[in-house]
């Protein structure tokens, strides 16, 4: 297992070009079956997450090709409605598959999916709403196996905001007779990008980034050209290292408007920040100020993706911040990482009271999940003296050369095998 040495201290500044969304190429990719033909896209991030749906499809009978960001796919010769368990465990995202394969053999075979244990993620949403349209599922020898000939499109009203669920269904209903409709439906962007991908291959969906989707069910498909959107999970958390370290940044090709509850908050903590349709400027002082009460919630409000660095980045903060996560119960194990570089970090129940510390400490953390890992580097590059980040394969799952891209713009940064 690889680490990262960090000498903190040194500030994040300079430009950056934001990759393609993890979050929102995933599905897309998975989607990419419903067609039968070639696909191709761009502005794909070199992320382990990637390349474990790539071998999911190729183990369902794809043809998968990476040329530098960009991800050919031909799903002509699927073959296999079931997903391997290996492949199925690494990764949270396997989930997106089971509604692109009913929608294209009738039929999926999937286990309970992996990823990072940051608390219950349940797919009860995924298979209740599956269910009203006509599944039937069966639990056997720890497998779920999905059965659909013949679903049919009907009014959904999901009991949360689920993005799989929403994103789920989406697929699944294009294989539906008739028009499935989506009440209460996830409204983040990268449910917007999955829409307008599909759209593209000859879909006839609505509504995306609202919380009510229409979609039109057994309209001839095709292959398509498709970029995938800026990542603004790391947009955020590139930011937020330099709001960290004291620096300035600029950021290019990420949608500003997808990170408006952050902005809003690294301007009360001192940040002076001006954000235009694809690019983001930020400077921050010299020490940034506790922001108060904060919440995660469903888009748009703050993302839960970023409560851990946003946690790091006020830990050397002047004065108090009180972080609540609402989305899921495990996600403050990283804080016990945070208080060895000195972070002063209570958490009662799902609330975290941050009392800002002047000067972080550097010393040996380990990563536990992708967004607390990534939380960890960022509270290196701002302690004094030397941060080692352990487990660091959990955080490449996210971000593709991130220690790399951190040395380009002024850190002290470096990858041990």
């Amino acid at each position: 297992m690889g680490s990262y040495q960090i000498q903190g201290g040194r500030p994040i500044e300079g430009e950056y070009t934001v990759k393609g969304a993890k979050n929102a190429v995933l599905p897309i990719l998975a989607a990419s079956i419903v067609t039968g033909e070639e696909n191709l896209f761009s502005r794909c991030p070199d992320i382990s997450d990637v390349q474990i749906m790539q071998e999911i499809l190729e183990s369902l009978g794809c043809k998968a090709v990476r040329s530098d960001e960009r991800v050919w796919i031909n799903t002509s010769g699927v073959s296999c409605c079931e997903v391997p368990r290996v492949l199925m465990e690494k990764m949270r995202s396997s989930i997106f598959l089971i509604g692109p394969l009913l929608t294209r053999c009738g039929r999926a075979v999937i286990s309970q999916p992996g990823g990072c244990a940051i608390g219950r993620r349940p797919i009860d949403l995924h298979m209740k709403a599956l269910s009203q349209m006509g599944a039937d599922i069966e639990e056997k020898d720890q497998q779920l196996i999905v059965t659909g000939n013949r679903l049919y499109g009907t009014n959904l009203i999901l009991d949360f905001p689920s993005v799989g669920a929403t994103e789920n269904i989406m697929l699944a209903a294009l294989g539906a007779k008739g028009e499935t409709v989506i009440h209460n439906s996830a409204r983040e962007p990268e449910i917007v990008d999955l829409q307008n991908y599909l759209n593209c291959c000859g879909a006839q969906i609505k509504g995306a980034g609202t919380s009510r989707i229409v979609i039109k069910g057994q309209v001839p498909l095709h292959g398509a050209y498709y970029p995938i959107m800026g990542d603004r999970i790391e947009a955020g958390t590139f930011l937020m290292a330099a709001a960290a370290t004291g620096g300035e940044l600029l950021l290019r090709e990420v949608e500003s408007d997808t990170l408006r509850s952050l902005i809003k908050y690294l301007r009360f903590a001192g940040c002076k920040i001006k954000r235009y349709p694809r690019e983001i400027w930020l400077r921050a002082p010299k020490r940034l100020y506790g922001i108060g009460k904060i919440k995660t919630e469903p888009y748009p409000g703050f993302p839960t993706d970023l409560q851990p660095q946003l946690c790091a980045v006020m830990a050397g903060a002047e004065g108090q911040t009180k972080v609540e996560e609402t989305i899921f119960e495990n996600r403050f194990r990283y804080t016990a990482q945070l208080a060895k570089l000195g972070a002063d970090i209570e958490i009662l129940q799902r609330t975290a009271i941050i009392k800002g510390v002047k000067q972080l400490v550097g010393t040996r953390v380990e990563a536990e999940d992708l967004r607390g890992g990534a939380a960890l580097v960022l509270a290196g590059l701002s302690a004094s003296g030397e941060t080692i980040v352990e487990n660091i394969e959990f955080i490449e799952r996210g971000y593709s050369g991130f220690h790399k891209e951190l040395e380009q713009l002024g850190a002290d940064i470096k990858r041990d095998l």
